[in-house]
């Protein structure tokens, strides 16, 4: 059963945000990969690329696809886990904590409305896959 920590806020790409003061921490939630199953590369920006909210900012590639990844929130990309270039099981093995993707200076640290919490996300997944 996919986990979905409180202290997350979720996109409907699947995508999460940890917002820490004006930094957000980004990644995929524990369903995504779970659906995309073993995660084999991950292609992710550059230090200081800038991005809007829903725009695409890098591929994850599993044996079963390549899916785009969309930024949940606008910001400035100030760190990248360069560990998924030598590691991208990490985003299968610990999708919240060693295999996040990317931290960003929050360009709008109060436009989270669009997002859901961990139990808004919950049920919407369980919407989802009940179609």
């Amino acid at each position: 059963m996919a986990e979905y920590p409180d202290d997350c806020l979720y996109s409907k790409d699947h995508e999460w945000v940890r917002i820490e003061g004006t930094t957000g921490v980004v990644g995929i939630t524990d369903y995504a990969q779970q659906s995309l199953g073993d995660v084999v590369y991950v292609e992710l920006p550059s230090v200081n690329q800038t991005f809007d909210a829903g725009e695409a900012f890098g591929t994850v590639e599993s044996v079963k696809a390549v899916s785009e990844l969309f930024m949940p929130v606008a910001g400035q990309v100030t760190a990248v886990n360069t560990k998924l270039a030598d590691s991208p099981e990490l985003v299968n093995h610990d999708p919240y904590g060693d295999g996040w993707m990317v931290k960003i200076e929050l360009t709008h640290p109060d436009e989270t409305s669009h997002l859901m919490s961990a139990s808004a996300y919950e049920a919407y997944v369980k919407a989802e896959a009940s179609k």
